[in-house]
């Protein structure tokens, strides 16, 4: 009786069934800022619209027009023991007509800022890794109205991140690359490409940071907003740069960030930039403590990004800014990676951390390497006495 039993037992069991997924089914959007074609994971039943799909990838979709027919692929999966069929929808999609309306700064400059300190803050500084936005260019991730929407839907997060945690401090490092210019290398491809003068690259990329800085301002008592050089914004010919280092654009965003925070009555931000012949500086987080010395840079000056641990060390040879710096950000890579190296002089580790890119992406890294990095705001927090882990938040 008991071999009987087993063989019904037996009998009942049956191999799952493989799925079987479309060869072509690959969710996610390719969008080139006006046109674009986007395939949705699989549906049990029918959506009633793609608008928390395409918010999922970085659209607005009362922007987005679905251009018919939409197209469908089925597949059987197996889900809790049962086989049920899913769904994926292909459709193409465009933007509808609208035109950037690129902010004045001198609108900016009339609303007075009025700091609101969070309850209780924490004696901890927040890191924002401002880094690579190249406004102006246009890539297959979209235009300058597409990068709008990115930062405000980052900036949103950003914010509510302060809310939560109170940090009493935050420096906010422009990492460089904010405009993508017009002669720092492949200048045919730019003139080409691109969608804003210089003039208005460097109006829109000042509103963007001044936007987000002020929002900053209203809500933490103590502000560092730190610029440093970088090879797109460098002042360049025939892409080689002229003049000193700080002859760059994001160092003159930062000048006029300056002024306008004066204008404002935002006196609980300090603006901070190199030496004029240097290309990185030095923050010592809390004047009264020496556990925190944030080093800032964009990382041109390596050739790959594993480098960049071999440039940081070799500072200390001829007593560079960087050279005591605990901790080491930088963008240029457009990736996050962080990297554990070193040791300071109490004996931890030090920390070399990659922001990653705010742009309209790289078509020509993705071809030529098949790599693709998602766009976000790194951020990190630093508390006063105790040593820096290596903990990095993407938002």
């Amino acid at each position: 009786m008991q071999l009987q039993a087993d063989r019904l037992m037996l009998e009942n069991l049956k191999p799952a069934p493989k799925p079987q997924v479309p060869k072509d089914y690959r969710p996610g959007v390719d969008f080139d800022g006006t046109e674009g074609v986007a395939t949705t994971h699989g549906y049990e039943s029918e959506p009633e619209n793609f608008d928390e799909f395409l918010i999922d990838a970085g659209l607005d979709p009362k922007d987005i027009e679905v251009i018919p027919p939409v197209r469908t692929s089925r597949w059987q999966q197996q889900k809790d023991g049962d086989l049920v069929w899913l769904t994926s929808y292909r459709f193409t999609f465009r933007k509808k007509n609208g035109e950037i309306d690129l902010p004045l700064l001198i609108q900016e400059a009339k609303k007075k800022i009025k700091p609101v300190k969070l309850g209780k803050p924490n004696p901890r500084c927040l890191v924002v890794l401002w880094s690579d936005l190249q406004v102006g260019k246009v890539d297959y991730r979209g235009d300058t109205q597409s990068l709008l929407e990115r930062v405000e839907l980052t900036k949103a997060k950003l914010l509510r991140m302060i809310q939560d945690e109170k940090p009493e401090k935050v420096i906010f490092a422009d990492l460089g690359d904010t405009v993508e210019n017009f002669y720092n290398a492949n200048s045919p491809q730019q003139n080409y490409s691109n969608d804003l003068s210089i003039m208005e690259q460097v109006d829109l990329a000042t509103s963007l940071a001044w936007s987000t800085l002020r929002a900053i301002a209203e809500m933490v008592p103590d502000v560092t907003y730190a610029s440093i050089g970088s090879n797109h914004c460098q002042f360049r010919m025939n892409g080689k740069a002229i003049g000193k280092p700080t002859d760059d654009w994001g160092v003159f965003i930062g000048r006029q960030l300056a002024r306008l925070a004066t204008e404002t009555g935002a006196n609980n931000v300090r603006f901070v930039e190199p030496q004029p012949w240097d290309e990185s500086l030095a923050i010592k987080v809390w004047e009264d403590d020496d556990t925190h010395v944030l080093g800032v840079v964009h990382g041109h000056q390596a050739r790959r990004p594993d480098m960049m641990a071999t440039w940081w060390r070799q500072q200390a040879f001829g007593n560079q800014p960087v050279a005591d710096a605990s901790l080491l950000i930088h963008g240029h890579w457009h990736h996050l990676r962080i990297t554990e190296l070193g040791s300071t002089p109490r004996g931890t580790s030090r920390f070399l951390v990659m922001g990653p890119t705010m742009d309209n992406g790289s078509n020509w890294f993705r071809q030529t390497t098949g790599e693709d990095s998602i766009p976000g705001l790194a951020v990190l927090m630093l508390e006063k006495g105790v040593d820096y882990s290596g903990t990095v938040h993407k938002l």
